[in-house]
């Protein structure tokens, strides 16, 4: 892969953040495919995102489901943001 082809973490938060705002809540497993990466460093971004109040935990059972916080929705909207802002610097 090429370098203008990796994600950033940025880019990750936001992939991560867009799954489980378009599901309303998703399992570890579900963001893992969602965001095409392994579930060990889908967990690890995740807890970084829990950590921040970007997204929040709920436990029914054994099971573990995330949804997206204020917060969280507000980076995305961020993230949309700044991504026009860039595509227009890049148009030619």
């Amino acid at each position: 892969m090429s370098d203008e082809a990796r994600r950033t973490r940025y880019d990750i938060y936001a992939d991560i953040l867009e799954i489980i705002s378009r599901r309303g809540t998703c399992s570890l497993t579900r963001v893992s495919y969602g965001a095409n990466m392994p579930v060990d460093r889908a967990k690890r971004e995740l807890t970084f995102l829990l950590q921040r109040g970007f997204v929040k935990e709920a436990v029914a059972g054994r099971i573990k489901q995330y949804s997206i916080t204020r917060w969280g929705v507000g980076y995305l909207e961020t993230y949309r943001q700044m991504r026009k802002y860039l595509a227009a610097l890049e148009e030619k």
